[in-house]
């Protein structure tokens, strides 16, 4: 079994991170992935840096601005990875836009996704027909799943269609916005979360945009699986470097 399905069967909300693979610097993305599990985090989201990010806010494009700088590429990350296995065992996802994905070659990347043991991928700019139709069976062959994301706007019929081609979870967007723009949620999103909890959908919900805190965790997973944090991550890592992750992570999961 996938480990992303295996670790959705676990009795906990999940916390999951994402960050900017090589930022702050190029050679950063194994160490904060294994400190990142060493400090309780359940799944973790490799950012893959593009310089024309559709929903990302100022915090992740800066990031992704300066990783792209420092040099990172698919392949460079590829490579810093090969071996993540031997030290990891939690989730890994890349998450990122489909421009890179196409340059490496879609079966070569999920390929060499399987051969690193990545779980599964993130990519908000590939529409979920164009998926299915065209993508889903090298998705398969690789065992990787492929995480769509939902908005507020979604409608349920395209909701149902994304939970029917799903074999994860579902990246449940908390608004309209891009990431890092809201602080806290308001009656609004209590009533998305609440609407799509009624739908009672086959994969679970993983809650991202506008999680810094405690308070915001406890709110967006109170009818999710769990919840991602991106840009506060980020902001912490830039203004106290990637060592000491815990003092980031163990307020985010304290009752």
């Amino acid at each position: 079994m996938n480990r992303i399905n295996q670790k959705l069967q676990e009795d906990k909300k999940l916390l999951s991170i994402y960050f900017t693979a090589g930022y702050p610097n190029i050679d950063d993305t194994v160490t904060i992935i294994q400190n990142l599990e060493k400090s309780g985090v359940d799944m973790i989201e490799i950012g893959l840096p593009f310089s024309d990010p559709l929903a990302d806010g100022p915090t992740i494009q800066d990031s992704s601005t300066q990783a792209l700088k420092n040099g990172m590429t698919s392949e460079l990350l590829f490579q810093q990875l090969k071996d993540i296995r031997k030290t990891v065992s939690i989730p890994l996802i890349i998450m990122g836009y489909f421009n890179p994905m196409l340059q490496y070659g879609v079966e070569a990347f999920c390929k060499k996704c399987q051969e690193i043991g990545i779980d599964g991928l993130i990519i908000p700019d590939l529409p979920v027909d164009v998926y299915h139709d065209e993508y889903k069976s090298t998705f398969d062959k690789y065992g990787l799943i492929n995480v769509f994301l939902i908005t507020p706007q979604t409608s349920e019929e395209r909701i149902r269609y994304i939970d029917s081609v799903s074999d994860g979870f579902i990246y449940m967007v908390s608004s309209a916005s891009t990431t890092g723009a809201k602080s806290g949620f308001g009656d609004e999103q209590e009533d998305y979360f609440t609407r799509i909890s009624n739908m009672n959908l086959k994969n679970p919900q993983i809650v991202g945009f506008g999680i810094f805190n405690n308070d915001t965790f406890t709110q967006a997973t109170k009818h999710a699986k769990g919840a991602i944090i991106g840009s506060a991550f980020i902001k912490y890592v830039t203004a106290n470097g990637i060592e000491n992750l815990e003092n980031f992570i163990a307020p985010m999961l304290s009752k």
